[in-house]
Parts: structure tokens; C-alpha cells; sequence
């Protein structure tokens, strides 16, 4: 067998499509076809750039791109010429791209910058789709001071989108440098307003009209669009008075303007700019963010959120009511966030209301949730729109065992998609009566706590795998984390028999004060159950059942808010039977034991808790 080539028999090839027996020359095919790049041997055109002739085949050119092959063969007049001039093409671009047109390998890195913008550029003009977005991975790992503004230029000329947001990133985590950077006199001015209008691009206002200031005196701003985007109001007014007026750029209405506006407005309204980290706690010590006010303040921002009790691990302040200065964390730059995670303390079942407010200077502040109202337990998961901000406040309304706010654990971030929000309430698409969501079952019985909310609804029996009540006494209470805004549930009633039941179910944000959700006391009730109503907050969800044609208890086995039944949320079905390898079989009546009778031998799960911290 000659060895020009591999035969694939019993060996594994490292390309996962050659299937066995197949012969692949991928490789001599690429060398045999370059040979003749740029050769006369065979050449049927020849492609004049920058006065060189450069010596072509149509048939290649053609099976390998969607505009030669109009070109050489749509019935242009170029069709029948034997010499093209490509007017738009700079040479050294061209013949590298010529190359990849014949072989299918680029060597980028040995290029000089411009010559690789010059290939993206003509890759994007032949439509060459896959070297395109090739080149910009490239480039996305060789950006620097000074190529990024260059790469911006040609990724907006040629609409690479993905490029553009990369370039983008790069210049809001090196605004200051940028700005000082011989290269930032070379940016466009689209692609500059684009930039400086953006609330990520971060640095001191007074050095961006710096930068503004030095790039007008290298370039023509055509209706003052780039000087416009200085954000005029939130330089100082001696800064205002200082830099602005001397360098007689910016007319004197629009300094009185500003000032005016700096001095009159609230400095939460004014348009700040802040770092964007996304998807990272920006409220850590390792950025430079502390608590400022509070007491135990080491203990918020240490990261760990498993070791703590009654006498460690959190930071708390007392509740006196009004003006209450709560906990306070300084964040170490002024941030982009737009979620909030925090712990209160959960050893026991008590729960908490509070509210939050950010500012900027900490004289200002803005109140972007407000939970005051409603009870709530362990995670917080908070959301709201974009804000820049450096002091977050927390302040704590209500406890309900005493009279201190305890935090364990506090994360700030700016998430790129947030929930959709009612009223600073979340409306949730997935369960949120889950462990995970810091939902607890606060009432019932049970023989294993939290049964109801596992999400385990095949393991169950007459003697578990439920949680229940004696009728006509107590109920099932589940308490989610923190106000959602829901408009259907799910439960599975116990159905190892033919049994039915009776119930109603109310919801409440307090505990206090009850809406009834659904009144099914007057039904024949069996397995599966999903309820609609009208949205609404909910914190607390009761079911109390009122009548079991077996015995006198009721039992339920699993329960989830919002209902998230995977084939049809409108038009729920009863499920099928379960196949045999999952059913749960039924005792035969000679044999059978019966499910508990009263609500008392299962662990009955309190409010009350040894471990309080004080």
C-alpha cells in the first residue's frame, strides 16, 4: 500500500465525521490546489490590484465564493473579460486573501494589524462568512490601546456586531487610558458618540472633556455631535468654570445650563456613568467595597454565608422605626447593577421586612425595593433596572421574633437579563415553592421536613412521602422566600387509592391578611390539581382541606407556584397512568396499611426555636 495516502481500517481517526473505511487526502487536496495560486499554469483570468496582475482561475474563484461566481459568471460584462481590475482592494489584503481563497489556511499572526483589518474588510465584502467572524475571534484576542479604536472603525463600517460589543467592553474597562491614548484621536465620530454615550464608558467627566476636547482639535465634529455627549452636569462647577469655560469649546448657554442643572436637580437624576462587570459581585473586598454603617460590619462582605449562628457571622442593626440608618455598603468604584442577592439569617423560621436604597454621594437616595410589608426569609433574589450606583442601604422594618435586622451575606451585580418585574416584585416563570428558593413549609405534618416542596412526586406510599393535617384542625402552610407575583399553582393530592377530596386555598404577604385563592370545598377532588386566578402577591399559601372520603386527614404530596407542568400550561391534561416501572402498587385489602389517621405522629414543624441571635 503506498504510503500517499491512510486507508481507514480498525483505526480512530481524530475528525469525528470520517466514518470507518472512508479515505480522506484533505490535506494534499489543499496543497495541490495552492500550488497554482497566483500561477499562470492554467489561469483562465487575471485580477489587476493596485496595478499588479495577479493570475486567477474562474472555477475556483467561483465554487468558492457567492460574489466571483456572479461576477464571472451573472452575465456582467466582467464575464467576458479576461482581465478584471478590482479598483477596492488593497494588495497585500488581496493576495492574503487569494491564498485562503486556494488552500483554506490563513496565517493571521504573522500579518501587520492593518493588513488583517484590511482582510476582515474584504472578507466581509466577497462574503466569506466563516473567515469574517474567524478573523474578529482573532482580533478580539489581540486587542490593545492601540488597535482597539482602529478595530471598532472597521467592525461599525462592516456591521460586526459582536466585534463592536467586544471593542466596547474593552474600552469601558480602559476608559482613563483610552482617553489619553494617541490612538483615541483616530476614532470616528459615530463611532465616538457611540461610545460617550454609553453609561459604561467610565471615567472621571472632567477627563473624558479632556479627551473630547484634544480629539475636536484633530478632527471635524459636524454639529458638535461628539462634544454634545459630555456630560456636562456632572463635572463640579469649579471644574465647570475652571476647564470647561477656558477651552471655549462648548457655548456659554450650555455651561449656564449645566450649572443650573448641577446646583437645582437631584443628583440622583443626573446621567451617571459607572464600571459594568457583569455576572460578578462587585460588592466585595477585593474591589475596595466595605460596610460603612451597621454593627459586626467584617461579617457582611466575608464571602462565606455557611457559618454563622446566633452570635456570629452576620451583620445586624436595630429596628427603632422611621430614620432608621440601617447597613450601609460602600462599593469600592461607582457600579452598574441591576440585581441583589443577599442571606438573612435563617436558623429558625422567623422572617423580616425591609427595604433598600442606592445613591451616588450618599445624600441622595433612591429606594429600588421596598419589601416592607412583606414577610420575608433567607435568600433574597432582587431585581431592578440599571442603575449606577456606589452606596447601597438596607434597612430592616420588621422582625418577627425581635427587634434587629441580620444580614449574613450581601452580593451586587449587573445580570444581562433580569425577570420581569410588577412593582419591584418578581413574576417568576419556574417553581419558587422549592428549598432553593428558600421556600419552607412552616405548618403541617410530615415525616420528612419539607417533603412537599423535594419535587420528588413518584416516591410516595401510605406511610410517606406526603404532608398533612387533621381535618377540621390546622393546615398546610408554605411560605415562599419572598413576595412573587403568582397566578396559578400545582399540587398532587395522595392518590394510591380511589379516594377524593375536599379543600380551599388562600394566599396572604403577611400572614395576617388572606385572600382566598380557590374553593373546592364543595368537589370531588383526586391527584393532580392546577389552579388559576388572577395575579397577585403571595408570600404565603394555605391549604386546608375539608373533607376526605377515606379518613379524616388530608394529604398532599406535592405542591409548586407558579404551576410549571412541561406539556401545557393552558390546557393541563390529566397526566397518564404511570407505567409500571414507575407505579406505586396498592396492598391488596387483606394486606394493606392504611395511611396515618391523625395528624400528630409525623414531626409537626413550629415557629419556635431555640437558636435565636439577639
Amino acid at each position: 500500500m503506498s504510503s500517499s495516502h491512510t486507508y481507514m481500517q480498525g483505526t480512530t481517526s481524530n475528525n469525528a465525521s470520517t466514518r470507518h473505511g472512508d479515505i480522506e487526502h484533505l490535506s494534499q487536496l489543499s496543497d495541490n490546489i495552492s500550488s497554482v495560486c497566483m500561477n499562470q499554469d492554467y489561469s483562465d483570468v487575471i485580477l489587476i490590484v493596485e496595478g499588479q496582475r495577479l493570475y486567477a482561475h474562474k472555477v475556483i474563484l467561483a465554487a468558492r465564493s457567492e460574489y466571483f461566481r456572479a461576477l464571472l459568471y451573472g452575465g456582467l460584462k466582467e464575464s467576458t473579460q479576461s482581465e478584471i481590475e478590482l479598483t477596492d482592494a488593497p494588495l497585500k489584503a488581496f493576495k492574503t486573501l487569494l491564498k485562503y481563497i486556494y488552500s483554506g489556511h490563513m496565517f493571521l499572526m504573522t500579518l501587520r494589524e492593518d493588513v488583517i483589518l484590511d482582510t476582515l474588510g474584504l472578507a466581509h465584502q466577497y462574503g466569506f462568512q466563516e473567515l469574517e467572524t474567524a478573523i474578529s475571534d482573532i482580533l478580539h484576542q489581540i486587542l490593545a490601546l492601540r488597535n482597539v479604536c482602529a478595530i471598532l472603525d472597521t467592525a461599525r463600517l462592516y456591521g460586526l456586531n459582536q466585534l463592536m460589543k467586544v471593542c466596547h467592553a474593552y474600552l469601558d474597562c480602559h476608559a482613563s487610558e483610552i482617553l489619553a491614548h494617541e490612538s483615541f484621536l483616530q476614532l470616528s465620530q459615530e463611532s465616538l458618540v457611540d461610545l460617550l454615550q454609553r453609561n459604561s464608558f467610565f471615567a472621571p467627566e472632567v477627563e473624558i472633556f479632556r479627551g473630547v476636547c484634544a480629539w475636536c482639535r484633530a478632527n471635524e465634529d459636524p454639529n458638535d455631535l461628539v462634544m454634545n455627549c459630555v456630560r456636562l452636569p456632572l463635572m463640579s462647577v469649579s471644574d465647570l468654570l475652571s476647564v470647561v469655560r477656558p477651552a471655549g469649546l462648548v457655548k456659554p448657554d450650555a455651561l449656564l445650563d449645566a450649572i443650573a442643572e448641577r446646583t437645582n436637580v437631584r443628583i440622583s437624576s443626573l446621567p451617571h456613568r459607572g464600571q459594568l462587570i457583569m455576572d460578578e459581585n462587585v460588592a466585595a473586598t477585593r474591589l475596595g467595597s466595605k460596610v460603612v454603617a451597621g454593627e459586626l460590619m467584617e461579617a457582611l462582605l466575608d464571602g462565606d454565608h455557611c457559618n454563622y449562628d446566633m452570635e456570629r457571622g452576620y451583620t445586624r442593626h436595630a429596628i427603632n422605626g422611621p430614620g432608621d440608618q440601617g447597613i450601609i455598603v460602600k462599593l469600592g468604584t461607582p457600579s452598574i447593577i441591576n440585581h441583589i442577592r443577599m442571606l438573612l439569617w435563617d436558623r429558625d423560621l422567623r422572617s423580616y421586612s425591609y427595604y433598600i436604597e442606592i445613591s451616588i454621594e450618599q445624600k441622595d437616595w433612591v429606594r429600588v425595593v421596598d419589601y416592607g410589608r412583606y414577610s420575608c426569609r433567607s435568600w433574597q433574589y432582587l431585581y431592578f433596572p440599571n442603575k449606577v450606583v456606589q452606596y447601597i442601604r438596607i434597612v430592616g422594618t420588621h422582625n418577627t421574633v425581635n427587634k434587629v435586622f441580620h444580614l449574613v451575606a450581601f452580593e451586587a451585580m449587573c445580570k444581562l437579563q433580569i425577570p420581569k418585574i410588577i412593582n419591584q416584585i418578581i413574576v417568576p416563570k419556574f417553581n419558587v415553592a422549592t428549598l432553593e428558593c428558600s421556600a419552607s413549609v412552616i405548618e403541617g405534618v410530615s415525616r420528612t421536613r419539607n417533603a412537599l416542596l423535594n419535587g420528588d412526586t413518584k416516591h410516595y406510599d401510605w406511610d410517606s412521602g406526603y404532608t398533612c393535617h387533621q381535618l377540621g384542625s390546622g393546615a398546610i402552610l408554605v411560605q415562599l422566600g419572598q413576595p412573587y407575583i403568582i397566578s396559578s399553582l400545582r399540587l398532587l393530592l395522595w392518590d394510591c387509592d380511589d379516594r377524593s377530596y375536599s379543600y380551599y386555598i388562600e394566599s396572604s404577604v403577611n400572614i395576617w391578611d388572606w385572600e382566598m385563592v380557590v374553593d373546592k370545598t364543595r368537589e370531588s377532588c383526586k391527584s393532580w390539581q392546577v389552579i388559576r386566578f388572577s395575579p397577585r402577591p403571595v408570600v404565603f399559601i394555605r391549604i386546608v382541606g375539608t373533607h376526605n372520603t377515606a379518613n379524616e386527614v388530608f394529604h398532599c404530596v406535592h405542591f409548586e407556584c407558579p404551576s410549571c407542568d412541561k406539556e401545557d400550561l393552558n390546557k393541563w391534561t390529566v397526566p397518564s397512568p404511570k407505567s409500571s416501572s414507575d407505579a406505586i402498587s396498592a396492598p391488596s385489602s387483606s394486606d394493606a396499611i392504611q395511611p396515618t389517621e391523625t395528624a400528630t405522629e409525623a414531626e409537626e414543624l413550629t415557629l419556635d426555636s431555640p437558636d435565636s441571635p439577639d
